[in-house]
């Protein structure tokens, strides 16, 4: 069934203020405030892996679909990945996954920003924004809270200050977090936190740094408490490379309740805009098509021999063929609802 693409008067126009912040950090130009979304997934204050949720952000949001996939130099790839939300505290802290795919490491810089938000308008940049890495067993693999100062351990086994500065790609504050990484083949999940419990809007990066070609990153993940206004998520990617990439972006919500989130987003919208900012895709329910954009005609058959159909009705999803470029996803909730919920997206290229 198909609806109509909703005009840009009542949610593009809105929106295009959230897409712009994402060229702001990606490309430099200066568009506008309300939504930050650079290029990663990082960020925590420590604690024993075993009690962080850190393997459900694993195992529910990046599910690969091809792990022989051989990036080579002239193939279109993801790459540059991030999300930005309102972190609060308990269960409602804002996770990242992501997939290294390939036959070797990739060497990636993981960001969690906060204070310096502000300075792009954005309203209640969190202060200080620990980091954590968790590899696909869930173990703490690297954390950082302050990028001035290197925590030793699991990955981290030198000093990585000057490697940090090194990358151009060191945050602005003092406070904000880091880690360099040469990762292995397989999943990984970083999570934000705020210093003792504060809470605050920050974002979460992964800039791929490394010059081997055949690795990749792949099917990008954010899980995070969705409000009004300002603090909805929005997610980050980069399409990089020559020809198009095709990709299916989905909205979760209902059925996070199945893995024990409380208080999962009960009917999440998904937006999608390119690297001007403006609206290219929408949707309010995977099983109802919004014409309009690049989207030409019903998606449903193709949502559903993508193998990534949400599993609720009330769930939203858009299958792209995207060029290069910058793009911006933004999940919000039906009316004034609020609750949890997870952005992703997949590389379907090859897959089908």
């Amino acid at each position: 069934m198909k609806k109509k693409f909703p005009s840009q008067s009542v949610r593009a126009h809105r929106s295009i203020r959230e897409g712009g912040f994402f060229n702001l950090r990606v490309l430099g130009s200066v568009l506008a405030c309300t939504a930050a979304v650079g290029l990663a997934l990082t960020a925590l204050a420590y604690e024993p892996a075993a009690s962080v949720p850190a393997r459900l952000a694993t195992s529910i949001v990046v599910n690969t679909t091809r792990q022989d996939l051989a990036a080579t130099p002239e193939a279109a790839t993801l790459s540059n990945l991030s999300a930005r939300s309102f972190v609060q505290t308990g269960d409602n802290l804002m996770i990242g996954g992501f997939i290294v795919q390939g036959p070797g490491t990739k060497r990636v810089i993981i960001r969690a920003i906060g204070p310096e938000l502000s300075q792009y308008g954005v309203p209640n940049a969190m202060a200080d924004p620990t980091l954590e890495l968790h590899d696909g067993t869930g173990a703490l693999i690297g954390r950082n809270d302050n990028w001035q100062t290197t925590i030793i351990g699991g990955i981290i086994t030198h000093d990585q200050v000057q490697d940090i500065q090194n990358s151009g790609h060191a945050p602005a504050d003092a406070r904000e977090s880091a880690i360099i990484g040469d990762l292995s083949p397989g999943n990984y999940t970083a999570i934000v936190r705020g210093v003792n419990e504060t809470t605050g809007i920050a974002l979460v990066e992964v800039y791929d740094i490394g010059t081997d070609t055949t690795s990749i990153l792949s099917n990008i993940s954010t899980r995070s408490f969705v409000q009004n206004g300002d603090n909805v998520m929005i997610g980050g990617f980069i399409v990089q490379g020559t020809g198009t990439k095709r990709v299916i972006i989905r909205a979760i919500g209902p059925e996070l309740s199945q893995y024990g989130v409380p208080t999962p987003l009960a009917d999440p919208t998904l937006e999608l805009h390119d690297g001007t900012g403006a609206l290219i895709g929408f949707n309010n329910d995977w099983q109802h098509t919004v014409i309009g954009g690049i989207i030409t005609h019903d998606q449903v058959q193709d949502i559903i021999n993508s193998g990534h159909a949400p599993s609720d009705a009330l769930e939203s999803a858009i299958i792209a063929d995207l060029p290069t470029g910058n793009y911006t996803a933004i999940v919000r909730a039906v009316n004034i609802e609020v609750g949890a919920a997870l952005v992703e997206v997949y590389d379907l290229s090859g897959s089908q």
